[in-house]
């Protein structure tokens, strides 16, 4: 279903423009000035008990070990740039900063310096993509997610309706056709996002990051992880057999495998695989005429039958 539209086109700010003057914090709480040297002016110290997490979030998976790394860190130094929230009754919603967050929480401080500031549940989340995306090392997966939200809210379209229009614009290229003029519109704005992310381009998000979200779920767990590279997840997620994608996953990850190994290792298994496709068939063929026939009326052949069967019960139990 289509989103509602706006009567006035949504802009997007951008992450620097958000850290201009603070909101003034509520006069009813007393906060100890922030102490870290890159402090933004007039910030805020907020005890963490404070600070709730947003119900949608762009960033699901925390590298442990980053993560660790950053908490030393900040066991030593603390919190040298301070998160961004906003009012949400009596707590405040983080909007960018989490691993900061889990940091801190993780090395047992009390307090965190944090830039307040008013936003809607819509500009929260606007923040919140473009923080992570143009900040943080998000996984591919994440980063694909992100960057389909953020075109999604910005074109005020779902985010099926965002793959549609950038397939559509692919095909009519493709084709020598002539786009419309809304289609023109919106491949503008979604140009312009991509030059303020710093992204390659809108053609090679469509044909080598949507496919990503398509990937069985071995291999996107994998890739969200860290595990493997997006390239030989998309090549290893075209294994249609469970077993053999489980084991070439396998192999590659403790075998650092290169992309030209792993196409190399899919032929062969693809091969096998026709070759046990077609002897299963044989099976089947083979059992449904022994049925139809009058082969087990003659004990000579049913002798040679037996004797068949046994040899392939060998090579089974072999």
């Amino acid at each position: 279903m289509t989103r509602k539209r706006r009567s006035e086109p949504y802009q997007i700010k951008g992450v620097d423009a958000l850290f201009g003057e603070p909101t003034t914090a509520p006069t009813d709480v007393n906060y100890e000035p922030i102490q870290s040297p890159l402090q933004k002016e007039n910030g805020i110290t907020l005890t963490l008990q404070e600070i709730c997490l947003p119900e949608k979030q762009p960033r699901r998976y925390f590298d442990p070990v980053k993560l660790e790394q950053l908490t030393e860190s900040v066991k030593q130094h603390g919190i040298l740039e301070p998160i961004l929230v906003r009012p949400v009754g009596d707590k405040y919603e983080l909007v960018a900063g989490e691993r900061r967050y889990r940091a801190a929480t993780a090395a047992g401080l009390e307090i965190i310096p944090a830039v307040v500031r008013e936003f809607n549940d819509f500009e929260a989340l606007e923040v919140s993509l473009l923080e992570n995306l143009q900040r943080e090392d998000l996984n591919p997966v994440e980063e694909t997610e992100g960057i389909l939200e953020l075109l999604s809210m910005t074109l005020q379209i779902t985010k099926a309706e965002v793959i549609s229009l950038l397939n559509r614009a692919a095909n009519a290229r493709k084709r020598e056709q002539d786009l419309t003029d809304n289609v023109i519109r919106q491949m503008g704005e979604v140009e312009k996002i991509f030059r303020m992310l710093g992204r390659s381009s809108p053609e090679s998000f469509r044909a080598n990051r949507l496919p990503l979200l398509n990937l069985p779920e071995d291999v996107l767990g994998s890739l969200q992880r860290g595990e493997i590279e997006y390239t030989k997840a998309r090549a290893i997620g075209k294994l249609k057999n469970r077993g053999d994608r489980k084991k070439l996953l396998s192999e590659t990850i403790e075998g650092n495998l290169s992309l030209s190994d792993i196409r190399t290792q899919i032929k062969k298994t693809s091969h096998l695989s026709e070759k046990r496709l077609h002897l299963e068939s044989r099976l089947k063929t083979v059992s449904r005429k022994m049925k139809a026939s009058d082969l087990l009326n003659d004990a000579q052949k049913i002798k040679q039958v037996e004797e068949l069967l046994n040899r392939i019960e060998d090579l089974l139990n072999s």
